[in-house]
């Protein structure tokens, strides 16, 4: 069996190998949802499953001379691909696992920021997930983790850091948390606010604390709207840690936790409640860098935008507080898949068995409004 990593895969892309074809051969609305980036979609899924010969003459089109990587969604059906093409003397091997291994890839890199400590990006490219991990004076906190904590360990040891505390700005509706988990092992505090720490025996941040992360002071904000236990944190004036509350092009989704069931808010009103909270995080220097917890597409670390492009590029900033509220509580996008199931095991009312966790929060993020 002829198989590449989905690391390889992504480290491979990361360095413009000009040489490899990543074919996805989903059907095309599957791939139009979610896809590795410039990946190309022949949709043989069908033939493939039925008759892998009538899928060898949309395969035998494909240019020569290039290294073919398969992909579906479990590295399953995209290895009979293989098989075809390599029996049409392609150089083919596929994706292991597909998308679903795809979903599990992390790259990191420092963010460049007016700091004396460092300030690392972890970027999940196949959910657009964005975490931080904060070090100052030997000490470290990460912000917003995903459930696979060896990334997080693996920097932790590269910077020979010691873990104090883990934040969660809020309970995610598109990925499953990792923060309790890290918390735990390491014997920290897991911070989370109360507003969405429903069943969930966190340490409490409300607005205007100060955590103290080595020689810095993080001032927690509470702004709520996409969820109600929704916070941001100011690192040192220099760097905004906002969650789902602001993106570099748009604001977060005011209506997930009502549809999932977990908040009595309506949805017009979680919209007025943004609305507030985002005048409050623009009350600060256009220098000061925006750190969301995503980004469309397939992020590629580090991600930054400094307040004043933030304000720039984002349409939703130039709303005011009618138009900003009928906008967002009218024009709801698709949802992230699972996201009922998911926020609710992110505030702790529900338990998913370990072996469930990474099909749960398979497919695209939808935590933007936009």
């Amino acid at each position: 069996m002829s198989e590449i990593r989905p690391e390889k895969l992504s480290e491979r892309l990361q360095a413009g190998d000009d040489g490899l074809l990543v074919l996805d051969i989903r059907h095309e609305e599957e791939y139009d949802d979610w896809h590795i980036p410039d990946s190309v979609n022949v949709d043989v899924y069908d033939q493939l499953t039925d008759d892998p010969n009538a899928a060898k003459d949309a395969l035998g089109d494909l240019p020569d001379g290039m290294e073919i990587v398969t992909v579906c969604t479990a590295g399953i059906v995209s290895q009979t691909a293989t098989d075809v093409l390599q029996e049409l003397e392609y150089d083919a091997e596929t994706l292991t696992d597909g998308m679903n291994g795809w979903s599990r890839v992390h790259r990191h890199a420092p963010v460049p920021v007016d700091l004396d400590d460092t300030l690392v990006q972890v970027a999940r490219p196949g959910k657009g997930c964005l975490s931080h991990v904060l070090i100052s004076d030997g000490d470290a906190v990460v912000f917003d983790p995903s459930q696979y904590l060896e990334e997080y360990e693996a920097i932790l040891e590269d910077y020979d850091a010691e873990l104090v505390g883990v934040f969660d700005t809020h309970a995610h509706a598109d990925h499953v948390s990792g923060a309790g988990e890290l918390a735990d092992r390491h014997g920290v505090p897991y911070y989370l606010h109360p507003e969405d720490a429903l069943a969930i025996d966190a340490t409490p941040v409300e607005e205007g604390q100060t955590v103290t992360v080595g020689q810095l002071d993080l001032e927690v904000i509470h702004t709520p709207g996409h969820s109600e236990g929704s916070v941001s944190f100011d690192i040192g004036g220099a760097a905004l840690i906002t969650g789902d509350t602001l993106f570099h092009t748009s604001v977060g989704r005011v209506e997930l936790g009502v549809e999932a069931g977990i908040e009595d808010a309506d949805i017009e009103g979680n919209a007025a409640t943004l609305y507030e909270s985002l005048q409050r995080l623009l009350d600060r220097s256009d220098d000061t860098v925006v750190l969301p917890a995503h980004d469309p597409g397939s992020p590629d670390p580090p991600v930054t935008a400094t307040l004043g492009e933030v304000r720039e590029r984002n349409e939703d900033l130039e709303r005011d507080r009618e138009e900003f509220v009928r906008e967002l509580a009218s024009d709801i996008p698709e949802h992230p898949p699972n996201f009922e199931r998911v926020k609710r095991t992110n505030v702790g009312q529900e338990s998913i068995p370990a072996d469930e966790l990474a099909d749960l929060e398979l497919g695209p993020n939808n935590c933007a409004a936009e």
